[in-house]
């Protein structure tokens, strides 16, 4: 799934390939990180649910439940697990944006811890890459000409500093996570 143009679609097949959910779950899941994602509405998370139905990528159990109208709890098929696998297997593009970067952090549980780190150091490549475009155009604007596209210059450079900080840091929290348990014995 680590790709430029993860859509929503293959977000919601993720997250149902970490465990099965109502609509109304994967929107309270998704609350929570609206600020870099946004919080999509429940006419997009239901047509997207029926829309993988219809494609036999996932199934919807109906719940019935006291006092309360009936609960759909979708879950992935071996169709959307395949599809899936075969997403987790492309690599990120150039443009890949922040919201779909996100996108893919919410449903890493399903990647291999090999994939998982070759997307964190593909976005790293990236991230660095626009740093260095970011500090030349900081360089070349002049402060009494230009002081509101430097502010916004210098705010990118801030985002891409703290990207790269927690990049680093997550990558080498799972290179030491990989050290424990080859030590440990089998």
């Amino acid at each position: 799934m680590p790709r430029g143009s993860l859509n929503f679609r293959h977000l919601i097949l993720g997250m149902l390939a970490q465990q099965s959910m109502s609509g109304y779950d994967i929107r309270g899941a998704l609350e929570g990180l609206s600020w870099p994602s946004g919080t999509p509405s429940f006419g997009n998370i239901y047509s997207t649910l029926h829309a993988l139905l219809n494609d036999g990528l996932v199934t919807v159990e109906v719940v019935p439940q006291q006092d309360k109208p009936t609960r759909k709890v979708y879950s992935v098929t071996k169709a959307g697990e395949q599809m899936l696998q075969e997403l987790s297997t492309q690599s990120v593009t150039s443009g890949a944006s922040l919201k779909s970067f996100t996108m893919c952090l919410i449903v890493a549980d399903v990647f291999s811890r090999d994939t998982l780190i070759a997307y964190l150091q593909q976005r790293r490549d990236q991230v660095i890459a626009h740093r260095t475009t970011l500090e030349e155009t900081t360089r070349t604007l002049d402060q009494e000409k230009a002081p509101r596209r430097r502010l916004a210059a210098e705010y990118g450079l801030t985002l891409a500093n703290a990207e790269l900080t927690w990049l680093d840091s997550t990558l080498d929290r799972i290179y030491q996570q990989s050290r424990r348990s080859i030590e440990l014995p089998a």
